[in-house]
């Protein structure tokens, strides 16, 4: 008995022991954790990085991008002389693509910064950098015509968006400043007048950022929002902070200034505007907003807008029929507090609704908001709901981007193979330790989207050696400026060359391409969704959705074909209402509509 009862009492402290030493190591694991030090650029951390590496499939495109901007004739330098640390210097700047003539080949207007903020007025006027408008000469070069068209200012550009705002049939121009925006009104000679006072698009000095055209209250005219971002004062007097083992200066520090609101100016009609952001519930007051999207995510008709929020939570603003717009941020789950700069706007996944791509701060990566609304909805509901999932990491979107500081973003089809491929403009906001005048450059990044399943690959390195440079990028604006069917990008690199990415082999797939003009609905048809079915596969589109960061893509439409020799169905849903169905259209040709009326042959 007493054996028996030895054996027992030594199972039992055998047993007790074994649970205090699970207990204990499990404790000093949960307090191991909690002394690591927080993700540093560059690490390689096992079990939270290396295992979503993703290695590139043998089946990728064999298509390049090559560095065409000597041989275009854009030898564009972004800034002039030497940065001082200062916040407005960094953030900038955007392009815009735009047929400002009416000759089908889009023009590029680039946004420039004249140079440090310490500039006197004299040395204002003396800088060689300004804004710059290239003329497409539609044999794959630009001439520059910005002091002939009467657009080469001199200040700190930020963005640029064209727009036809009094539906004369000629593009305007509105580009956002640090100080006070201005506006250009083509005068249909190849010149522009600056209209700013006369239109009410002026007189509010600030730190303005992206800007973004829309109808949306469906009158036919173009109405236009544009981000506040922060009340910026020269601070360079109280010193700097560490931020991942870097002194950041609390002058370039976003977080060291209260938020600007935002404006909403609502075309009047009559070639004036009135701005009535606070009225329609937009303004944004605890935002710092860098770039703004319209979509009409719900299908009810009526576009949407998403903010890209600094160092603050994004915002979804539903619109309510054109009167008021109801913030639904977090129910919408996209209420996100990293540091947000660039939005594409795609079907990447290819269920007829769209998803959102989102660049963010180093060490936040980027995410892939999939549209999850469908999932939510109920037949019987009168409001869809609007849900959407952040799946980067789940598509290769995430942990690649943790290294990098992402701005200007679009979804487009590089190689024409139907699937919404991605490129990100890369760039820091870290000064350089060795000479703190200059901020770190970064590799830019391509990804293809191999299928739903397998989502995005990194291809960059093997899409041609200029993915190789390290540039300051911020801006980027996508086009297909030498009209032979494939897409191609331009690059704006803070305080230096900018970069015309031209695309090489894009092509080999078949291409539909759609350029609509409104006539009840507002002049470029802007928020107009089309719908292209083929034999196996169907992609939609709404016009102006890209906005990249502080830029502007072209607003004709590109479709990628595949081996597709035709459309079957092009489904046009203009924003006035009306629909028009369009059927067996050959590929790789530019289809050109006017509201209501047959294909312009």
């Amino acid at each position: 008995m007493l054996s028996r009862f030895s054996r027992r009492r030594r199972l039992i402290i055998f047993t007790t022991g074994l649970g205090v030493l699970f207990l204990g190591t499990v404790s000093l694991t949960i307090w191991l954790q909690s002394e690591k030090k927080p993700y540093l650029p560059g690490e390689k951390i096992d079990g939270v990085v290396a295992r979503l590496t993703r290695n590139l499939p043998d089946n990728y495109p064999k298509i390049t991008f090559v560095d065409a901007s000597k041989d275009a004739g854009i030898e564009f330098r972004h800034f002039s002389g030497q940065r001082s640390s200062q916040l407005p210097e960094d953030m900038g700047s955007g392009a815009a693509w735009g047929d400002y003539d009416n000759d089908g080949w889009p023009d590029l207007f680039v946004v420039n910064q004249v140079g440090p903020l310490t500039l006197s007025d004299e040395g204002i006027s003396q800088s060689p950098a300004h804004c710059a408008l290239y003329h497409n000469n539609r044999d794959g070069s630009f001439t520059e015509v910005s002091e002939q068209a009467s657009v080469d200012f001199r200040g700190w550009g930020m963005a640029a968006v064209w727009g036809d705002a009094n539906k004369d049939g000629w593009l305007d121009l509105f580009v956002t400043n640090y100080g006070e925006n201005i506006f250009y009104q083509n005068n249909g000679n190849g010149t522009f007048s600056n209209k700013t006072k006369e239109t009410g698009l002026g007189n509010l000095r600030g730190f303005w950022a992206g800007a973004s055209w829309a109808d949306f209250n469906r009158d036919g005219f173009l109405d236009l929002f544009v981000c506040g971002y922060v009340k910026y004062e020269d601070l360079r007097d109280l010193g700097t902070a560490m931020q991942y083992n870097v002194a950041t200066p609390a002058s370039i520090n976003p977080s060291t200034f209260a938020p600007e609101r935002n404006l909403l100016y609502q075309n009047n009609g009559d070639g004036t505007f009135t701005e009535i952001a606070m009225r329609v519930g937009v303004a944004g007051q605890n935002g710092k907003s860098l770039n703004a999207a319209w979509c009409d995510f719900d299908d009810d008709g009526w576009p949407d807008l998403y903010v890209a929020n600094d160092v603050s939570d994004n915002v979804f603003l539903r619109n309510l029929e054109g009167n008021v717009f109801e913030e639904i941020s977090h129910k919408a789950m996209v209420a996100d507090y990293r540091g947000a700069m660039g939005i594409g706007i795609g079907d990447w996944d290819r269920d007829e609704d769209m998803d959102m791509f989102v660049t963010h701060w180093i060490a936040q990566e980027n995410a892939l908001y999939t549209n999850k609304s469908g999932e939510f909805s109920h037949n019987d509901s009168k409001v869809k709901a609007i849900r959407f999932m952040d799946e980067a990491d789940r598509y290769g979107l995430g942990q690649i981007a943790l290294d990098y500081i992402g701005w200007g973003t679009s979804f487009f089809d590089y190689d024409n193979d139907g699937r919404l491929d991605l490129f990100v403009a890369n760039g820091s906001t870290f000064q350089q330790k060795e000479n703190s005048h200059l901020l770190l450059p970064m590799r830019d990044l391509l990804f293809w989207n191999a299928s739903v399943d397998e989502g995005f690959f990194d291809v960059s390195l093997v899409s041609g050696k200029i993915f190789n440079t390290k540039k300051v990028s911020r801006g980027a604006a996508f086009a297909d400026y030498d009209n032979d069917g494939d897409v191609d990008i331009f690059v704006v690199n803070n305080g230096e060359q900018c970069i015309l990415l031209k695309n090489e082999g894009g092509n080999q797939n078949n291409w539909l391409k759609v350029e609509l003009t409104g006539e009840k609905s507002n002049p470029q048809a802007i928020g107009a969704k089309l719908r292209v079915v083929t034999q196996d596969d169907i992609q939609i589109r709404q016009v102006g959705a890209q906005c990249s960061y502080m830029s502007q893509n072209s607003l004709v439409e590109h479709f990628g074909l595949g081996s597709q020799s035709q459309s079957d169905t092009l489904e046009i849903i203009w924003p006035s209402g009306l629909k028009q169905v369009f059927e067996n259209l050959l590929a790789n040709q530019t289809l050109r509509i006017t509201e209501g009326k047959d294909i312009k042959k």
